[in-house]
């Protein structure tokens, strides 16, 4: 029977390393075809390259919501939709809501080149 040797020991050790930075590692929780679909959509919206995240997210909390991306969660058919057909849907049901500005639709807002929510 052999011994314990040192490369036996640091190789645990390397093996124990990773599968506990694995199981730690924050899950990105991302919806990637959301964003592509808006900006694929909504070509004359100028800021949606850069807002990404912002055209539906306040700050950095991903998981608070405005109300553009409230709108858009509750016409989604499920979480992390990935069918851009439905995701292109839902995002023609919501124009016609309210936005956060007085008088006007999130489509008001977009056809005017302008993102749905404030960031």
């Amino acid at each position: 029977m052999r011994g314990i040797t040192k490369s036996n020991t640091v190789i645990c050790a390397g093996m124990f390393l990773a599968g506990s930075w694995l199981l730690t590692a924050d899950v990105a929780d991302a919806r990637p075809a959301y964003c592509k679909t808006f900006i694929g959509h909504y070509t004359n919206v100028a800021e949606a390259g850069t807002a990404k995240c912002a055209i539906c997210h306040v700050g950095d909390d991903k998981k608070m919501r405005n109300n553009y991306g409230a709108a858009l969660d509750a016409a989604l058919p499920g979480k992390n939709c990935k069918d851009e057909a439905a995701i292109k849907e839902a995002l023609l049901k919501i124009e016609g809501e309210k936005s956060a500005v007085a008088g006007k639709t999130f489509g008001d807002l977009l056809k005017a080149g302008q993102l749905p929510a404030s960031k």
